[in-house]
C-alpha cells in the first residue's frame, strides 16, 4: 500500500546505538515470544515469526522507538479463538485463528486510513487496568500447571484457579524445579540493583540457569523416575517443539469459518484490544523518548495492521506495539525505528542458524516467565493504586476485571465502558455530550483556547485532539471547562498523555478550580486541583 512506506524525510542513519539496544530487545523477546505463542494455543514459533515481521513493519510505523511484536495482552484472545474455533481440533483451530486475525488486521487497517485510530485514547484508563489485570489472572490460572508439569481438568479460569492447591499437590519436582528457579531469577533480577543486574534481561538469565539444568534431567527422552515413592514421567513434551527451518514454520490461513459468529467476536477482539494497546503504548513511549518526538497515530496503527495481516499469512500470533520490548529498547539508548528492526534480524539470524537451542528450552521455564508477567499485571498494589484514585475508578477497574473473568474480554470491556456511560449520567452529563462531542477553538497569536461546552467526558477528547493536532505553531493550550458540569477522570489522564505528542510548550486548565473533586488526576498531583 502506497502508505505503508516511511517518509524520505524520516530515514534516519544507522547508529550503534540502535544495533546495541536492539540485540538486547532480542535477548528479552526471544523467550518471550516462545512463550506467548505456547500459552495462546498457537506453535511456540509462530511467535518468533510475528516479532520478525513486527521488526520490518517498524520501519513503516509512526512511532520511531516502539517495538511490535506478540503480547501477553492478546493471550487470551488467541487461546479463546484457538478453542472454540477449532472445537476440539488445534490444528484446525490454530488455521482458523489465523484467518480472523488476517480479517482483524484488514481493519486496523481500515481504522488507520479512515483516521480513527486516536479513538484509543478515549477508553478510561481504569478499564484498561481492569481488563490487562483480568488478563494477568488469566493467565496465572492457566500457566501455573504447566510450571509445576500437571495437566489440569477445568477450562475455565475460576476452575483452573481452584485446582492449582491440586497441581502443586501432584506437581513433577523436576519440572517443578525448572520452573520455580526461573520464578524466583524473574522475580528476584529487579531487586539485584549491582549494576551487571541491570544491563543482563533477566529471561536470559532464567533461560541460562534452567536449559543446562533441563539437558541434566534427560528431558528429550522419555523416562520414568521415583521421587518420595511416586513415579514421575519425564520426556520431550516438556520441551519447546519447533520445525527444523522457518519455512517447516509456514501455516495458511483457515478462511471457512470467516463469517461465522464465533470467528467474527474473535476479529473484533482482536482488533479492538490490539488497537487500545497499541495506541496507549505508542502514547506512553513518546513521553519516554529523549527527543519527545511526536507520534503519528494513524500511521502507526495503518503499520501494525498490515504487519498483522502479514504475520496471519505466515502462521503468526497477532502483534501489537509492545510496552515492556519497547521501554527496554528506550533504557537501552535506542535512537530510531532501526532499533526494532535489529531486534528482528537477530532473532531471524538466531532461529535460523540454531534451532536446536530453542528445542532445548522447556516449557515450564516459559509458564514461570508468564506466571511473572501474569503477577505484574494482576499486582494487588495495581488495585491499590486504582483506589487511591477514587471509589469511581475503583468501580470500573473491578467491573471491568470480574465480568471479564466471567464472560470474556469482549463483554467485560463493554461492561466498563458502560459502566462509566451509566455513571455520568447518573452525574446529569446530558446524552449530547456523548453523541456531539464539541471542543470549540479560538487562536490567539501562540495561544490556542479551547472550550469544552456541556461536559469533558471522554468522547470530547477525539474533537479535542483533532484540533490540537491541527494547529501550527502553538506554543500553548488553554483548555477551557467553565462550562462544563462534570470533568471526568479519563479526560484529564488522556489530556495529561497526549499533551506529550502536542507541538506545544505549557497547557493550561481552566474552570477546574471551581469543580468539586471525586478522584485524584495528573492535573491534581500537579496543580493541587482535583476533579473526576
Amino acid at each position: 500500500m502506497s502508505n505503508c512506506h516511511p517518509p524520505t524525510h524520516d530515514r534516519p542513519a544507522l547508529k550503534a546505538a540502535d544495533v546495541r539496544s536492539g540485540f538486547l530487545v532480542f535477548l528479552i523477546a526471544l523467550p518471550l515470544c516462545l512463550g506467548i505463542a505456547h500459552a495462546s494455543g498457537f506453535p511456540p514459533v509462530a511467535g518468533v515469526v510475528t516479532a520478525i515481521v513486527g521488526a520490518v513493519a517498524g520501519l513503516f510505523g509512526g512511532s520511531p522507538l516502539t517495538v511490535k511484536g506478540p503480547a501477553a495482552g492478546l493471550i487470551v484472545v488467541s487461546l479463546g479463538a484457538v478453542a472454540e474455533l477449532g472445537g476440539g481440533d488445534p490444528v484446525a483451530g490454530y488455521r482458523r485463528a489465523l484467518a480472523a486475525g488476517a480479517v482483524a488486521a484488514a481493519l486496523q487497517i481500515l481504522l488507520a486510513l479512515r483516521g480513527v485510530a486516536r479513538a484509543g485514547v478515549a477508553v478510561s484508563p481504569s478499564v484498561v487496568h481492569g481488563m490487562l489485570a483480568a488478563i494477568g489472572v488469566i493467565i496465572i490460572a492457566k500457566q501455573v500447571h504447566v510450571a509445576v508439569g500437571v495437566r489440569p481438568e477445568g477450562e475455565r479460569t475460576f476452575d483452573l484457579l481452584a485446582e492449582i492447591p491440586r497441581s502443586l499437590a501432584h506437581a513433577n519436582p523436576e519440572i517443578v524445579l525448572l520452573g520455580a528457579t526461573a520464578l524466583l531469577i524473574m522475580a528476584g533480577m529487579p531487586l539485584v540493583r549491582a549494576r551487571w543486574a541491570r544491563a543482563v534481561p533477566a529471561p536470559l538469565v532464567a533461560l541460562a540457569a534452567t536449559v543446562p539444568l533441563g539437558l541434566a534431567f534427560h528431558l528429550g527422552s522419555p523416562h520414568d523416575y521415583h521421587f518420595l515413592g511416586r513415579i514421575h514421567h519425564l520426556g520431550p513434551e516438556h520441551l519447546v517443539q519447533i520445525p527444523g527451518t522457518l519455512l517447516g514454520a509456514v501455516a495458511l490461513p483457515d478462511f471457512s469459518m470467516v463469517l461465522t459468529a464465533a470467528s467474527l467476536k474473535y476479529t473484533v477482539m482482536f482488533a479492538l484490544i490490539g488497537t487500545i494497546e497499541s495506541t496507549l503504548t505508542v502514547l506512553a513511549v513518546g513521553s519516554m523518548d529523549p527527543r519527545r518526538r511526536a507520534a503519528d497515530l494513524d500511521r502507526d496503527l495503518l503499520a501494525v495492521g498490515c504487519g498483522n495481516l502479514a504475520a496471519a499469512l505466515l502462521g503468526g500470533l497477532p502483534m501489537i506495539s509492545e510496552i515492556v520490548r519497547s521501554k527496554a529498547n528506550v533504557d537501552a539508548g535506542a535512537v530510531s525505528r532501526w532499533s526494532n528492526f535489529f531486534h528482528g534480524a537477530f532473532l531471524l539470524l538466531f532461529v535460523a542458524l540454531a534451532p536446536g537451542l530453542l528445542q532445548a528450552v522447556p516449557l515450564a521455564v516459559l509458564a514461570a516467565m508468564l506466571v511473572y508477567t501474569g503477577a505484574r499485571l494482576a499486582s494487588p498494589r495495581e488495585l491499590l493504586r486504582v483506589g487511591r484514585i477514587g471509589p469511581d475508578q475503583l468501580a470500573l477497574f473491578a467491573i471491568t476485571m470480574l465480568v471479564t473473568l466471567a464472560t470474556d474480554l469482549l463483554i467485560g470491556v463493554a461492561a466498563g465502558l458502560a459502566a462509566e456511560l451509566l455513571l455520568h449520567l447518573r452525574r446529569g452529563v446530558p446524552v449530547g455530550a456523548f453523541l456531539r462531542p464539541r471542543a470549540e477553538a479560538l487562536r490567539d497569536g501562540g495561544t490556542l483556547h479551547v472550550r469544552i461546552p456541556r461536559a469533558a467526558v471522554f468522547p470530547a477528547l477525539l474533537p479535542l485532539h483533532r484540533t490540537v493536532s491541527g494547529a501550527d505553531g502553538v506554543t500553548r493550550v488553554v483548555i477551557d471547562v467553565r462550562d462544563a458540569a462534570v470533568v471526568d477522570h479519563t479526560f484529564l489522564r488522556r489530556v495529561a498523555d497526549l499533551s506529550g505528542q502536542w507541538p506545544i510548550t505549557a497547557l493550561t486548565f481552566r474552570g477546574l478550580d471551581r469543580l468539586r473533586p471525586v478522584s485524584a488526576h495528573p492535573q491534581a498531583t500537579r496543580r493541587r486541583r482535583r476533579r473526576s
